[in-house]
């Protein structure tokens, strides 16, 4: 492993906090623990919050919800995966992902509890308050309007995220506001981009992969396309979500808590 750099004043500030995290358990043993043994100290989860940004960000972003141009996920939706568990963590950051860019780590087993508490910390908060809409009428709205770009299940379009799980994933809040403003809450594997090929034709899509010498896309008709970039005329990112912003007119608040109350059932 590579010599770390010099910290700067702010790091230093963290270190002490780091050392009394180890040394308030180090007469515990926390090897092949099932539960996290650091679970309940706030210090340890911001002591992995500093080995994060050290070692972690350059894949997973400083906020933990990945960068765009590598293939590594958003890991404040760790949490919200069916058979998670902290040990699965504490694995997976120790022995890496096989067929995967997330290698082996060499850790201290101390340190990587920190992380699993850090994760733990920034885990984004599912939708807590009761849904009141109707589910039925719910079930109508959706199929008119979301169930062509929209998966729940194995029914529907692709061209949106699945929202099978998503009231579990994401506030009340977030999914309205998703609703009203989608350019606000793009998400990796759905951002948009415009490609003018070389036979001059314009290519509306999401970008599904990309690497340094070539892009691959669905396009607004649901097909997977590939391009080589050298052979395109030009590209734009800078545009709105392909998904139509629904305004109180189109939609009205009640029909959106409707919708609600029915995708909470896929929960």
């Amino acid at each position: 492993m590579m010599s770390s750099p010099p910290a700067s004043d702010k790091q230093m500030t963290f270190f002490p906090l780091l050392i009394l995290c180890i040394v308030l358990i180090s007469a515990s043993s926390v090897n092949a623990q099932q539960t996290n043994p650091l679970a309940s100290d706030p210090r340890a989860a911001r002591a992995g919050g500093v080995i994060f940004r050290a070692q972690c960000a350059t894949c997973h972003g400083a906020d933990a919800k990945g960068i765009n141009s590598i293939d590594a996920p958003d890991l404040t939706l760790l949490w919200t995966q069916a058979g998670v568990t902290e040990n699965r963590v504490f694995d997976q950051i120790k022995q890496g992902v096989p067929g995967s860019i997330m290698p082996a780590h060499d850790f201290p087993d101390t340190e990587i509890w920190m992380l699993v508490s850090y994760l733990r910390s920034v885990a984004v908060a599912g939708s807590t308050l009761a849904f009141t809409g109707n589910r039925e009428n719910g079930r109508t709205l959706f199929v008119n309007n979301c169930s062509e770009c929209h998966r729940l299940g194995n029914s529907g379009g692709s061209l949106g995220p699945n929202l099978s799980n998503i009231t579990s994933t994401r506030s009340q809040a977030a999914l309205r506001n998703a609703v009203r403003e989608p350019s606000d809450s793009l998400r990796n594997g759905y951002k948009p981009i415009s490609l003018r090929t070389s036979d001059n034709s314009n290519v509306l899509g999401i970008i599904k992969s990309e690497d340094a010498f070539s892009i691959q896309i669905m396009d607004n008709k649901q097909r997977l396309r590939g391009f080589v970039k050298s052979e395109l005329i030009s590209s734009r990112r800078d545009i709105a979500s392909l998904m139509p912003e629904f305004s109180a007119q189109q939609l009205s608040d009640a029909q959106l808590d409707d919708i609600l109350s029915f995708l909470n059932q896929w929960r």
